[in-house]
């Protein structure tokens, strides 16, 4: 059963730190604290990286959806581990296996879906898969740390 629905995208900042134009997470429509989260991307042809990527053919990079991932689990962990206007960070440490199935271009609903695989207390492993309905547009297994923020 999910812990947290519908829950926009003023929610999704109050939680990470990204802003436009690195924010990559628009709804979170389903979490399970310390299991799951499902995330909605709306791929818009407004995103910065499609004027040069590609011009006459828009396809969102790989490395922004592996990204996207990142932040769907960087809401999962921070919720999970009740860290929320901590101040706290979750950073990348390493990707593991992405591969990438479908283009995703502008128009698509990218559904973001992490599982947790591996939790401690400052380290998780996680697995994700971006999908375009009912097909796999990619997959990766990342390693975050939650850590606090750099010393101005």
């Amino acid at each position: 059963m999910a812990d947290l629905l519908d829950y926009d995208v003023t929610k999704v900042m109050a939680v990470l730190p990204h802003r436009y134009p690195m924010l990559l997470v628009d709804r979170v429509e389903e979490l399970v604290k310390g299991e799951l989260i499902r995330a909605v991307k709306a791929v818009t042809m407004n995103e910065g990286f499609f004027q040069g990527h590609f011009p006459g053919r828009p396809i969102m990079p790989g490395v922004m959806i592996v990204e996207a991932l990142a932040q769907a689990a960087g809401v999962l962990a921070m919720e999970s581990f009740d860290m929320v206007g901590s101040g706290k960070l979750v950073y990348f440490m390493a990707i593991d296996g992405a591969k990438f199935r479908q283009p995703v271009e502008p128009g698509c609903l990218l559904s973001l879906n992490v599982k947790f695989e591996q939790k401690r207390a400052r380290v998780c492993k996680f697995s994700g898969r971006a999908m375009i309905g009912d097909k796999l547009a990619a997959e990766a297994n990342f390693t975050a740390m939650i850590a606090d923020p750099p010393k101005a």
